[in-house]
């Protein structure tokens, strides 16, 4: 027989279990409508994938799991979907979540379904991606994505595999219903989760107070190597960490999972499930709960559709709506009391309890603490309830949490026993609700800081760059103009006469040549786009110039870091400061082609007009300029949904300047073939 061990703490509350567990498990049945919350699990919500008006079949996949940590969700019967809207769901707060709505048609058609006969034809990676295809999470009450949960680190190599078939809670009674009537589907789904985990034992820990659910479990597990363990009653031994120690001796460490100390914990019903999905390939769209409470007729276990209205369950069950009754979802100690009816049934809710004032007395006024400690005897999680009720009164969070306030499993055994009827879980839920909150404030102001401090750092990279390709431009252009004087300098040394006048013989065709000279210069500036004449400066200089090109690249550069920031953080500012940005770079090449021009030993020249090579940079600058703005745009749809509309403006302004500059270069390209045409034919006529 196997060795059990006990935890620190406990309590032996009423409980009231004879009530609902003296009936079979009954058929719910298909009610009117199907409100189908798309997070009824931890992690992320789910994506759907159907529309308003759609016909769906039992079964079908009606949203997709998003990312990892996520189930997908299913359609518990045939029908249409009528809505996908927001509506109340069971929660502490009575918060509102998108759901999605089905009119069932009555034929509870099935959609097709892949069934397995024998699960070791399949790996265990197949089986863990069935197991998530099929949107099963814990049905223990957590809800956590049971596929992610078979799934554990490489390092954690899983030892011991528990089923928790304890239900310890006062009232509940659905899975030991479910541990009497399908004890062999919950032993098949056991042997799954074993297959894909490869543990050394397996066990299920069930209270001493179901004796039929043991020895069903027994008689199903007879030719296998589960072993089905009794242990005491005693709240809450159903907790995953007081399970694991009365069946191991192991306790979890703070901050871990059971995993790392070689353990892994899953429910009776969630087992059954499992094996539901992989030998039937039916979804999780049903879960057995239990209906009890003085204010219910029918007591009992009902297996209900996912979805269903409360309000239509309990009138199946013959619910009576007293004066000062309380309807909790869960048990007493754990559960939570439910001010609206119209709320739907999720994977989550295994009890519902309708209870007069007689069974559940109203919270009396709390009173001040007389620091009796019952509450630090009877916690399983052996914290110190005082001290961390202290600082959450106080807010004092970060204390508290040093307290380890996570590793309470607000199981309600302080305020069960607390004479001064002091709300401790209250305020424990109270100080880890801030606590995550400030955590993600501070996570949010963190990224808020490294984006600018990116920023930042980007910004004086691209100063530092510029600033240096000015200074290598400044230098290369002074450097060829100390080489062009020098090379002037010696060809006029070696062109003067070595005495006397020179001959008219000699003079003649000097002329004759520099005459020639000045007509190819025309011709070049003709073929450039450029006037015949140009308007000398005698008064500007080499250096002068230079300085202009200095002013002119670093108002640009300004103008340039300005622009592509207004290009992420406000579009319409972008699009005033594209034209200016673009006119300070025309200033920049003909400041250019000033120095240039006067570096060749003659005076800096004003084009009448911009060059066909002009033309065509400034067609390339606008077409890049649209394609970054376009590129914007996508990003916008995604990240920033109220930038779209003035990037669209600016994008269409962008698309006219693209136009504009593609039709002047066209023209310019045109003007020179005519040019070039007149040319030829006036060299005809005069050859």
């Amino acid at each position: 027989m196997k060795q059990i061990w006990d935890f620190h703490g406990g309590i032996h509350p009423k409980e009231n279990k004879e009530q609902s567990n003296q009936r079979a498990i009954s058929d719910a049945g298909i009610p009117p409508q199907l409100i189908l919350p798309l997070q009824q699990h931890i992690g992320h919500r789910a994506d759907p994938i159907v529309r308003v008006g759609d016909r769906v079949l039992k079964g079908q996949l009606l949203a997709d799991a998003v990312g990892p940590i996520s189930v997908a969700l299913h359609a518990p019967t045939s029908g249409t979907i009528t809505a996908i809207q927001d509506h109340a769901v069971p929660h502490p707060s009575g918060m509102a979540d998108l759901c999605i709505f089905i009119e069932p048609d009555g034929l509870d058609q099935w959609c097709e379904r892949t069934c397995c006969e024998d699960y070791s034809t399949l790996s265990p990676d197949e089986l863990l991606v069935r197991i998530r295809n099929a949107g099963i999470a814990g049905l223990g009450g957590a809800g956590f994505p049971t596929a992610i949960k078979l799934h554990p680190p490489r390092h954690d190599k899983v030892n011991t595999l528990i089923l928790n078939g304890a239900e310890c809670e006062p009232y509940i009674t659905s899975d030991d219903r479910l541990m009497r009537e399908r004890a062999e589907e919950i032993i098949l789904g056991l042997e799954i989760m074993a297959y894909i985990l490869q543990p050394g034992e397996c066990l299920i820990g069930v209270e001493d107070n179901k004796p039929e659910a043991i020895a069903a479990l027994r008689e199903a597990a007879k030719e296998t190597q589960v072993e089905v363990v009794s242990i005491p009653t005693k709240y809450p031994s159903g907790g995953e960490k007081q399970i694991i120690k009365i069946l191991t001796d192991k306790e979890v460490p703070h901050g871990k999972i059971p995993a790392d100390i070689g353990v892994m914990c899953q429910n009776v019903a969630t087992a059954a499930a499992v094996y539901r999905a992989i030998r039937h390939g039916e979804p999780l769209i049903s879960r057995v709960t239990t209906l009890t409470g003085d204010c219910i007729a029918s007591k009992g276990n009902f297996q209900a559709l996912i979805g269903t209205p409360i309000d239509w369950l309990l009138e199946k069950a013959g619910y009576l709506n007293q004066k000062g009754s309380r309807l909790v979802m869960g048990g007493p100690m754990m559960g939570f009391t439910l001010n609206d009816t119209q709320l739907p049934l999720v994977k989550t809710t295994n009890c519902l309890l309708a209870a007069t004032n007689k069974e559940l007395t109203p919270p009396q006024p709390a009173q001040a603490c007389i620091r009796c400690g019952m509450c630090s005897e009877v916690c399983p999680a052996e914290l110190l309830p005082q001290q961390l009720y202290w600082f959450a009164k106080g807010q004092e969070f970060e204390k508290a949490e040093h307290h380890n306030l996570f590793d309470c499993i607000e199981c309600g055994a302080c305020s069960y026993v607390c004479p001064s009827t002091i709300p401790l879980v209250q305020y424990y839920r109270y100080a880890k609700g801030e606590l995550r909150q400030i955590k993600a404030d501070q996570e949010k102001s963190n990224q808020a800081r490294e984006r600018f401090e990116f920023r930042q750092e980007r910004i004086e990279r691209e100063k530092a760059e510029k600033e240096a390709k000015r200074k290598a431009r400044a230098e290369a252009a002074a450097k060829a103009q100390a080489a062009k004087k020098e090379a002037q300098a010696a060809q006029d040394s070696t062109a003067a006469p070595s005495a006397g006048q020179p001959s008219t013989t000699a003079q003649a065709p000097n002329d004759k040549a520099a005459a020639i000279q000045a007509a190819v210069q025309r011709v070049e500036a003709k073929k450039k786009g450029q006037t015949a004449a140009t308007v000398s400066a005698p008064d500007v200089t080499l250096e002068s110039l230079q300085k202009k090109l200095i002013s002119a690249e670093d108002k640009f550069s300004k103008m340039e870091a300005a622009w592509k920031d207004a290009q992420q953080n406000n579009p319409e500012r972008a699009e005033k400061l594209a034209t200016a940005v673009e006119s300070s770079q025309n200033n920049v090449d003909k400041i250019k082609a000033q120095i240039a021009a006067l570096s060749e030993g003659g005076a800096p020249e004003q084009p009448a007009g911009p060059s066909i090579e002009e033309l065509k940079s400034n067609v390339d600058k606008a077409k890049n300029k649209l394609q970054l703005m376009l590129d914007t745009l996508e990003d916008a749809k995604l990240n920033h949904p109220d930038r779209v509309e003035k990037l669209e403006r600016a994008i269409v302004k962008n698309k006219t300047r693209v136009s504009h500059a593609e039709t002047a270069l066209n023209e310019a390209i045109s003007s020179e073939k005519t040019a070039s045409e007149k040319t030829t034919e006036s060299t005809e006529s005069n050859g």
